[in-house]
């Protein structure tokens, strides 16, 4: 009777503590939004690594998170990596942005050394389309960012946020091509560019990408 007893105080106890689960996820999501999966490199991937599906068992995993903290590209599931290669080196707990990834055997932009002082940052922009019709694929190319504010008591106004910034990768957002539709740029930033460009995509009307001149 004994064991039967302490049985049942493991059983409640599992189904309290999934209630508590449940009730912190609700929770969660009326504060920050809904949640959506996001993938999560658990163990750090060097450049280049083309991921098999048992590395992506040892080095991915999925999180639930606030879907207006889950930055734009990021996948959903460790599957969509799964033969793809590693454009950069990717840290122990950051996102696994589509950008970062490129199918096997494509050779990659010759933009150079992105120097001790950037990074690889992806961000959402629009106006991508004009550069993916002006003729070859742009990555390679370096791009202005123009930032266009939301009208307050006067007028927008639009300006360079970042000038003359490697493009690493561009390729459609979650809402697809056309007109009205976001891309994912993945640019060579320095650390206050890409302070400056995360901040405008919480505040602006749009970024906008252009060729340098």
């Amino acid at each position: 009777m004994r064991a039967i007893g302490f049985l049942a105080l493991a059983v409640l106890a599992a189904v309290a503590a999934a209630a508590i689960a449940n009730g912190y996820g609700s929770s969660v999501a009326r504060e920050f939004g809904p949640l959506r999966p996001a993938v999560i490199v658990e163990a750090g991937l060097p450049a280049g690594t083309r991921l098999a599906p048992k590395d992506a068992r040892r080095a991915l995993a999925v999180r639930r998170v606030p879907e207006r903290f889950a930055p734009a590209g990021a996948l959903a599931s460790p599957a969509e990596a799964v033969g793809l290669v590693t454009t950069a080196s990717l840290p122990a707990g950051s996102y696994l942005l589509g950008g970062q990834l490129r199918p096997p055997g494509r050779r990659e932009p010759t933009i150079g050394p992105l120097g001790a002082d950037r990074s690889p940052v992806e961000i959402a922009v629009s106006g991508a389309d004009a550069l993916l019709v002006a003729g070859p694929r742009p990555e390679g190319a370096r791009v202005d960012v123009i930032v266009t504010s939301e009208p307050g008591s006067g007028p927008g106004r639009a300006y360079i946020a970042a000038h003359s910034v490697p493009l690493l990768a561009l390729r459609p957002g979650a809402d697809g091509p056309g007109p009205g539709g976001t891309a994912a740029a993945t640019l060579g930033l320095t650390r206050r560019q890409a302070l400056r460009l995360i901040a405008a995509e919480s505040f602006a009307r749009r970024l906008t990408l252009m060729p340098s001149r």
